[in-house]
């Protein structure tokens, strides 16, 4: 049994269109990051090489979720009936456009100190309005929260399972780099926000 993306044309009208919205949500990032030619201030970049662990990781998880759902089907999430193939074909939709609006929340939210790489803008401060109320990197949430229903469309556990855990190592990579950034170069404000805040899901890690 092949996913509903791969099955159907309708289906896969609909899965691409939600990729489209995670695409040009993503697409925002050249607006903020350094390729943008923006002449803000900045200090060096603290990145250490987290964005491409987190480029490699996300693009392995591509690689490896995508073409396995079509391949392990004793790992279909819902074989059972159309109806139910439908209501979770569904609800991955809704969930990558939801983390993908989510992301884009975080992103408009923090404006100009939004950068690609780790960098610290020059007059940044610590942001904890909009979705930085609930967690200190919802850019993050969203963009695992797009992953997880990329999964859920493909209808297939080992898809979900490859396209959030591989992402979800360069990302914690990349949060511990970051951190340790903005506290070196933001100090006790940040350090204050970090004692209330959680890292990615709210009351969790």
């Amino acid at each position: 049994m092949k996913p509903l993306p791969f099955e159907s044309f309708p289906a896969a009208m609909v899965f691409v269109a939600a990729f489209a919205v995670f695409v040009l949500v993503n697409l925002q990032m050249g607006g903020a990051g350094w390729w943008s030619g923006d002449s803000t201030p900045r200090e060096p970049s603290l990145d250490r090489g987290s964005l491409l662990v987190v480029a490699l990781t996300t693009a392995l998880g591509f690689g490896i979720g995508f073409p396995v759902s079509n391949q392990v089907l004793a790992a279909t999430i819902a074989p059972a009936s159309p109806v139910t193939r439908w209501s979770v074909f569904v609800l991955g939709i809704v969930v990558i456009v939801a983390g993908s609006l989510f992301r884009l929340w975080a992103i408009r939210t923090l404006g100009r100190f939004f950068t690609a790489d780790v960098r610290v803008v020059s007059g940044q401060h610590v942001v904890t309005s909009g979705p930085y109320r609930l967690v200190r990197h919802p850019s993050y949430t969203g963009l695992l929260l797009a992953f997880a229903g990329m999964g859920l469309s493909l209808g297939n556990w080992l898809s979900l399972l490859v396209l959030v855990a591989l992402p979800s190592i360069g990302l914690i990579f990349r949060i511990h780099v970051e951190e340790a950034a903005l506290l070196a170069r933001l100090g006790d404000p940040y350090r204050q926000y970090m004692s209330y805040t959680k890292r990615l899901l709210p009351g969790i890690w």
